[in-house]
This record gives C-alpha cells, sequence and structure tokens, in this order.
C-alpha cells in the first residue's frame, strides 16, 4: 500500500474518531492530593452536555494516528475514563481528577503533561452508575479511587438525605473533601494493599445500618467490590439490583471500564 493511500485512511479513522467527541481545552491544573491531579476542561460545547452525577467521560489521552494504534494493538490506550468531578455548565467548565497509579500509564503521563492551552476531546458523558431515586438512604464504599465519582454524587444529595458508607485511603492525605463527608466512616490501611481488601469489608460488615436496604454504590478494585456486593446481598438480604457497581481497576489488569 502506498504511503499516500496509508495516509488517506488514517486521515478517515482519525476522523470519524473526532466527530464522535467533543472538544474543549485544558484550563487549568491542580494537585489536589499527592496522588490525584485535577484537570479542568472548559469549552463552549460542555455547556450543552447531559451528565447525572456519577456518569464519566472517555478522554483521548494519546493523539498517535488512530488506525496505526489499531494495528499495534495500541488503540485502547488512546482513550481513558474518568469520572466526572464537577460539571459547571453555566461557565462551561468540566473538572475530572486523575487517581496516579503511575506516570507510566497513558493516563498518568496525559495528566502529569497536561498544561492550560492544550485541546482535549473526550466522548461522554456515559454510564449507569447513577444515584438512585427514592432510596431511603444511601450507602457509598470504596477507596481512593471511588471518591471521584462519589463526590460528585454525594453533591447531588439533598443536605437532609440519609447517607452511610465507608471509604478507605491510604492516609489522610488521600482523603478529598466530600460532601456529606462526615457521615461516612474512614479507614486508614497504611502500607497494606488496596486490592482485595479485607479492612473495607470488615468496616462495612460492621456498620449500623437501617433495617431494610437502601441504594449501594460500590466502586474502586474489582475484587473488593465483588466481596462488598456478596456482603450486602448474601448477609443482610439486599437485592442485586439495589447495588450498584463501577469497577475502575485490579492488578494486572487493563481496560475495566
Amino acid at each position: 500500500m502506498s504511503d499516500q493511500h496509508t495516509q488517506a485512511r488514517e486521515a478517515a479513522s482519525g476522523g470519524l474518531l473526532d466527530r464522535l467527541m467533543h472538544h474543549a481545552t485544558v484550563v487549568e491544573v491542580e494537585q489536589l492530593r499527592p496522588r490525584v491531579r485535577r484537570v479542568r476542561l472548559g469549552g463552549p460545547e460542555i455547556a450543552g452536555l447531559q451528565w447525572q452525577p456519577g456518569q464519566q467521560i472517555r478522554v483521548r489521552v494519546d493523539d498517535s494516528p488512530f488506525l496505526s494504534s489499531l494495528v499495534r494493538g495500541k488503540a485502547r490506550d488512546m482513550l481513558r475514563t474518568y469520572s466526572v468531578f464537577e460539571l459547571d455548565r453555566a461557565a462551561g467548565v468540566l473538572d475530572v481528577c486523575v487517581f496516579a497509579h503511575g506516570d507510566g500509564t497513558p493516563g498518568g503521563r496525559w495528566a502529569r503533561q497536561a498544561a492550560a492551552g492544550d485541546p482535549v476531546s473526550f466522548m461522554g458523558p456515559e454510564g449507569r452508575f447513577v444515584l438512585r431515586d427514592g432510596a431511603p438512604y444511601h450507602v457509598f464504599v470504596g477507596e481512593e479511587t471511588a471518591q471521584m465519582a462519589f463526590r460528585a454524587m454525594l453533591a447531588a444529595l439533598p443536605a437532609e438525605a440519609r447517607v452511610f458508607g465507608v471509604l478507605e485511603v491510604a492516609s489522610g492525605e488521600e482523603r478529598l473533601d466530600l460532601p456529606h463527608g462526615d457521615e461516612l466512616t474512614w479507614q486508614y490501611r497504611g502500607e497494606e494493599a488496596a486490592a482485595s481488601s479485607e479492612r473495607l469489608v470488615d468496616a462495612l460488615r460492621n456498620l449500623d445500618l437501617p433495617d431494610e436496604p437502601g441504594a449501594g454504590y460500590v466502586a474502586g478494585e474489582a475484587h473488593t467490590i465483588a466481596a462488598v456486593r456478596h456482603h450486602l446481598v448474601n448477609d443482610r438480604g439486599w437485592d442485586r439490583r439495589a447495588v450498584i457497581t463501577k469497577p475502575f481497576w485490579t492488578p494486572g489488569k487493563r481496560g475495566l471500564d
């Protein structure tokens, strides 16, 4: 195939991907916590977004030609999924917070290198990890990576909402300021691994919840999520449909979102 033909196919495939995306510009970058970096996006398209708290966007973090990336098996590294931390349509700005599992990851490099004025393309918002209407109370369970989605969901609840939950972080430095945060139980695990966290499940087991089931929102590491859901459904007798889960990561596996 000629170079000219290859370039034409690249342009066509890149143009298709581009048409599926919204476009914005990095307005501001802030290091919120040692491993959490907030990237604020701005632009006229943001004002028209339809979004429910808890939903996510897929950010293009690699500008490599789409077709070449597909051929090399790298296409999935072009997009990374982030919960919308905050959306202000009137101001035309959207915040995502990137948790740094490591600067060697595509998302970690993007967040570390992002600077005001950079163009950004993204898909969404999308996803079913959202608040349940009419729930008698709400239970939030997760670790550091869950805080980003939980922040938006908790902010959307009325002040009088009944809120329970357990959040596990390595230390107080990793804890974000969350609405209803004083109503949550916080666990600090220190140097222990976040994956398959027995500490988080034990804390939930000891949580004094109302007798009637509520709505559960469980996010973070996949194996821990499975254990939390098992407890709510099998030990507390909740309906499976009352527990909404969102696995963000698990050791040794990519692409859970």
